[in-house]
């Protein structure tokens, strides 16, 4: 779900502000985007309600990059029992003009799977990003 949609309270929005903060360190360049997903009833379908989704665009095609634009998804986990809500994995997505060129999930192995993946140095700082992200959103929730 966009980003903009799930910054209900002052700590998911600090959390969010966070999270781009910490892209554009690494890379000033990229251009935020807090609504990756158009608001219509055919993309409604497809948008995980338990994730927030931040879109990064590079002026360019990112040689580095190997794409154009990137969309980050923290996916979230609510637990029934004690309806506490974690981090559970962030899926990260490169695209250029055909679509969708390579993925990364932190769910599974970590690593880059497509045709055209970033950079091994590019690789390693959005890993260390998603290491970053994945504690500050489960910060509050560790045991």
């Amino acid at each position: 779900m966009n980003a903009s949609e799930q910054a209900t309270n002052l700590e998911l929005a600090s959390k969010i502000a966070t999270v781009v903060n910490l892209f554009k360190l690494e890379f000033p360049d990229a251009k935020s985007d807090l609504k990756p997903w158009q608001n219509d009833p055919e993309t409604r379908e497809l948008v995980d309600p338990d994730s927030i989704d931040i879109g990064f665009h590079f002026p360019g095609i990112s040689k580095s990059w190997r794409s154009r634009s990137i969309l980050i998804q923290i996916r979230f986990y609510q637990d029934p029992i004690n309806q506490s809500q974690r981090a559970i994995g962030i899926e990260v997505s490169g695209f250029d003009h055909r679509g969708q060129v390579w993925r990364l999930s932190t769910i599974e192995q970590w690593s880059f799977v497509g045709e055209s993946v970033p950079s091994p140095p590019i690789g390693e700082k959005l890993k260390h990003i998603c290491r970053q992200i994945l504690e500050i959103f489960n910060l509050d929730s560790a045991p």
